[in-house]
């Protein structure tokens, strides 16, 4: 798999342009670009700074927090566990973490399988989807963004003091569900949650910079969060994400807590090259990690009827690790039906669009503008505008 551009830039000089006008702007601090075509690397750009305040440049092997990036990964890591049988998709959370005992909220014990965890269709919730005084505040549940050095026994007993939000299976909501399976994959298999990643799918596939630890600081980028300029994060740094709602908590610093628990939805670190040869290893059939079957099945949708609740048009469904577009009319989408796609909030979002044998993945240092924004919108316009 080449890791170098093997085209010249000008086959997407409008990508270029919209990254310069958001630094220029300052929507955003620093960014890595990287587009593949037919399962190769034809651009990669790195712009901005890594750090602005000490005047370093970003790097095109610059490691970023992956916050939800992070779901993929544990996501295939998963079902190689479910290839070699140590798991089963619809194994009951009960069978593995017998201690946790959630319930609905008329106060009935909940019957949860693996697949409704990897599929955010359990009924677990995220506090930034919450008010300011929701259950998940009040109890302390944490997203796995911040609580530098808590552990994942007390992130368990305090999910099981709040109710679920909804009966398993009956709505999809974005949810710390893949922490909750990161500790089941950790005893199913007898090995932690990072021992297993690496195993499975880091190792195989060479992906040498990305793992719940940072292995090289020197290549951290520092993060920003929103503002003009973008302010540099404090060591707790409050985002606001949706008006009315609780912002999302970030603790730049919790990575380098070994006390935290890996949170299986938003606890590694990674580079942008790391994280494109994961998603070229899934969209070219998923070897060396996966059997063909299994990575089909992480792009295809999993969750019937239901609709991801984030997408007003709701022409979404979720496969594993990322949404899969069912309607790209009704969305309004250039992209295909079929097109893979999620977003971390640290700043990142990427897309695996097989009509167009295309890969797209953006990490930016800045939150939350390169997960979701103009910026964001005019870059994949700008790509889409140069096939």
């Amino acid at each position: 798999m080449n890791q170098r551009p093997i085209a010249d830039e000008s086959l997407f000089p409008q990508a270029n342009a919209v990254l310069r006008d958001a630094l220029s702007s300052q929507q955003i601090v620093g960014a890595v670009v990287l587009i593949a075509r037919d399962g190769q690397i034809v651009h990669q750009r790195a712009a901005g700074w890594l750090d602005r305040e000490a005047r370093r440049p970003m790097r095109e092997d610059a490691i970023f927090r992956l916050s939800s990036l992070t779901k993929p990964i544990v996501s295939a890591t998963a079902l190689a566990l479910v290839e070699r049988g140590v798991i089963h998709l619809d194994d009951t959370l009960q069978r593995w973490l017998p201690s946790l005992r959630l319930r609905t909220a008329d106060g009935k014990a909940a019957t949860i399988t693996l697949r409704q965890l990897l599929t955010h269709t359990a009924g677990l919730d995220y506090g930034f989807f919450q008010t300011t005084g929701g259950p998940y505040h009040v109890a302390r549940v944490s997203d796995g963004l911040a609580d530098a050095g808590l552990g994942i026994d007390e992130q368990l007993r305090r999910l099981a003091a709040v109710p679920l939000s909804f009966a398993p299976g009956t709505v999809w909501r974005y949810s710390v569900g893949l922490d909750v399976l990161g500790e089941v994959l950790a005893r199913a298999a007898g090995q932690t949650l990072p021992a297993l990643v690496r195993r499975y799918v880091c190792d195989p596939l060479h992906m040498h910079d990305t793992a719940f630890t940072v292995r090289d600081a020197e290549r951290l980028a520092t993060p920003y969060a929103d503002g003009t300029p973008p302010p540099r994060m404090a060591d707790l740094h409050e985002v606001t994400f949706i008006e009315g709602l609780a912002g999302i908590r970030f603790a730049p610093s919790r990575i380098f807590h070994s006390r935290s628990y890996a949170s299986g939805g938003a606890g590694m670190a990674g580079s942008a090259p790391d994280f494109m040869r994961f998603l070229l290893a899934i969209a070219n059939g998923g070897g060396p990690i996966l059997q063909r079957e299994s990575a089909r099945a992480m792009m295809q949708n999993q969750i019937g009827p239901l609709r991801i609740d984030v997408e007003p048009t709701r022409s979404w469904g979720f496969g594993f690790g990322g949404a899969v577009l069912l309607n790209r009319d009704l969305a309004g989408e250039r992209r295909s039906n079929g097109t893979w796609r999620w977003g971390g909030v640290y700043g990142h979002h990427w897309f695996v669009d097989p009509g167009r044998s295309l890969a797209v993945t953006v990490m930016t240092n800045t939150a939350m503008t390169g997960m979701s924004s103009r910026f964001t919108e005019d870059l994949q316009a700008a790509i889409y505008a140069a096939l």
